[in-house]
């Protein structure tokens, strides 16, 4: 403590000459909770779907009570940020989201799916106001040259966190065999649901430990001495101080648009194939396995994204965006094509692969749809992050087919998401010299 006490708070126009470690450490492990957070929404669905005989669009509720959180809470997230600053809106949304991890335990000592649902969306909301401050946070720590570096640092931590969760969660909360649906039906009322209250109990230990985490980094990061830094001060840092002209507007700005119709499907088919995957190699046609070894392979989904993200970066380095965009996208296309019409481990394997591909859409499709915005970069930027609703509402859609014509089939969502994806990227190469993209830290949505 005393040693802290000496430490004296570095000013505003010292972040442009050195890094602050100690917010730059606490920063990248928020990053490292929201992935594994996120995550874990992919075990927690086919645990809920077994535990309340769900259909898949029942149970699709799961992810669209979380990503619709990020369309609600976004713009009021700005607000609070414009009120209190950044570091104390990073602090709210820890709280928030702490305060969110501990509803799953009144939701599985009742055995509520709608408590279950409340506790997403307090989650998420936690997490939107942590989108808001931190992405921006991160990039004026420290010299303006090395914000990009700072950036892929804190998004590998994120990836990592995506990577892990799969693997913690099967180990966690998909250990205890479930009952058939003959015998839930078999038996009385109150004994149904003192078994679903003792399945769901399987899901305290983790998210307990996720929110006294989260305080941890909370108490963390209010005892950090650091500038509280206002929407203000983040323009300065940043040079920015340009008001958008009274005429112009984001919806006159087409590419702009398309992009967040792009961000919308990507997310929707990422989120809906992470969604799947724990039943989806259940099936009978594709591996029929248990789901405590399938959530594994789920980390590998997941993993590909992590991995694709390096070799991407490398690769923007030499390829213009919309190249890059448009052949990753036509790649995880032909990956879900493949999957639906195979069986056995090619679909599964084809499926798994698409992750490889999705690690670079977000970022390319953000940096293609602010391109020239000029001083409408910041509205821009919001708008974008308001269309990851689209990871709310396609998997919905897609659990809705999966109850008619089974998941396998129900991908055909996806390939349509990733074709409008392949051709925006391909359209906007032509429509003007792609930027050189900045793999900036992503929710995960991953």
């Amino acid at each position: 403590m005393a040693m802290t006490s000496n430490i004296s708070a570095p000013g505003i126009g010292d972040l442009r000459t050195r890094t602050d470690m100690r917010a730059m450490t606490i920063a990248t492990a928020l990053f490292f909770m929201w992935g594994f957070v996120t995550c874990l929404n992919d075990i927690l669905i086919p645990h809920l779907k077994a535990i309340f005989e769900l259909s898949y669009a029942q149970v699709m509720l799961v992810q669209f009570a979380f990503f619709s959180s990020y369309f609600v809470f976004a713009l009021p997230a700005g607000k609070l940020v414009e009120w209190r600053g950044y570091k104390q809106t990073m602090i709210i949304g820890l709280c928030v989201m702490a305060a969110g991890a501990l509803l799953f335990l009144p939701a599985s000592g009742l055995a509520s799916f709608a408590l279950f649902l409340t506790a997403l969306v307090a989650l998420a909301a936690g997490m939107t106001c942590l989108q808001v401050a931190a992405n921006p946070y991160v990039t004026v720590l420290g010299p303006e040259q090395t914000a990009s570096s700072r950036l892929n640092f804190s998004q590998a931590f994120n990836s990592l966190g995506t990577f892990l969760a799969p693997f913690f969660g099967g180990l966690l909360i998909l250990g205890a065999p479930h009952l058939t649906p003959e015998k839930m039906h078999s038996l009385s009322t109150a004994l149904l649901q003192a078994y679903r209250a003792e399945q769901a109990s399987s899901v305290r230990l983790p998210y307990l430990g996720i929110a006294f985490a989260l305080l941890a980094l909370a108490l963390a990061f209010a005892l950090v001495k650091i500038p509280p830094m206002t929407t203000s001060d983040m323009q300065k840092l940043r040079g920015d101080d340009d008001i958008p002209s009274a005429d112009d507007s984001v919806w006159r700005h087409p590419w702009l648009l398309m992009a967040a119709v792009g961000i919308f499907l990507y997310v929707g088919a990422e989120v809906s194939i992470g969604s799947f995957l724990v039943n989806y190699f259940g099936l009978p046609q594709i591996t029929a396995m248990p789901e405590q070894t399938a959530a594994k392979y789920v980390g590998l989904y997941w993993g590909g994204a992590m991995v694709g993200r390096f070799i991407g970066s490398a690769i923007l380095q030499r390829v213009q965006t919309g190249i890059v965009l448009g052949f990753a996208a036509m790649a995880a296309c032909l990956l879900v094509t493949t999957s639906i019409l195979t069986h056995g481990p090619t679909a599964m394997w084809a499926i798994i692969a698409v992750g490889l591909f999705n690690s670079v859409m977000f970022p390319n499709i953000f940096t293609l749809g602010l391109h020239n915005l000029g001083a409408l970069t910041g509205r821009g930027s919001s708008l974008l992050v308001m269309a990851i609703v689209g990871g709310a509402l396609i998997p919905e859609f897609e659990g809705r087919l999966a109850d008619r014509i089974g998941v396998q089939h129900a991908f055909l969502v996806p390939v349509i998401c990733y074709i409008f994806i392949a051709v925006f990227g391909f359209a906007a190469r032509r429509q003007h010299a792609s930027p050189r993209a900045v793999l900036v830290p992503v929710p995960p949505v991953e």
